[in-house]
């Protein structure tokens, strides 16, 4: 038994992983929690660590499952292959994914870090950049902005910021 690369169709990886799973294929699908900003507010979820990818665990031989299903699985776009030949994923490989999957799934990849410059977007302080330096548990952020030639730090919204390019 290998593990192999499964493409998928676009934000579609989920789907197909339940699919596969239910056709009775061993598959591993990693993730990792990250804020999202949806309606104002700031949620977590989980994404794809490697978007439009997952793994599938295949034998080979006349015992081993069909691999012909795979093709035709609702999400799945294709299996990765070089030439013909699919491509194995080395189980370490699988392992550490899965080790590094564990150690940072309590610690949400953060929409804005401290110290990132942000852009606000509604009024008083529309079009003015400004320094990110928190998020409270109401949802508030903290930026630091210069408002005549002093730095100020103003309360805002999650909506009220975008990153800055």
């Amino acid at each position: 038994m290998n593990w192999y690369l499964v493409y998928t169709k676009p934000r579609q990886e989920r789907t197909a992983f339940e699919n596969l799973q239910l056709q009775g294929y061993e598959c591993y699908f990693p993730t990792m929690r990250a804020e999202k900003l949806r309606q104002g507010r700031l949620d977590l979820e989980d994404q794809a660590l490697f978007p439009r990818y997952l793994f599938v665990r295949l034998g080979q031989g006349p015992a081993a499952q069909s691999w012909a299903p795979i093709r035709s699985t609702k999400g799945v776009s294709r299996l990765v292959s070089f030439g013909m030949t699919p491509a194995k994923v080395e189980d370490t490989l699988i392992e550490l994914i899965r080790g590094q999957e564990a150690s940072v799934k309590n610690q949400p990849e953060r929409l804005f870090k401290s110290g990132e410059r942000v852009h606000i977007v509604t009024a008083p302080f529309m079009n003015i950049e400004g320094i990110y330096q928190l998020t409270d548990p109401n949802q508030r952020v903290m930026v630091l902005i210069e408002l005549m030639s002093k730095p100020v730090k103003v309360c805002l919204t999650t909506s009220d910021i975008r990153k800055s390019r």
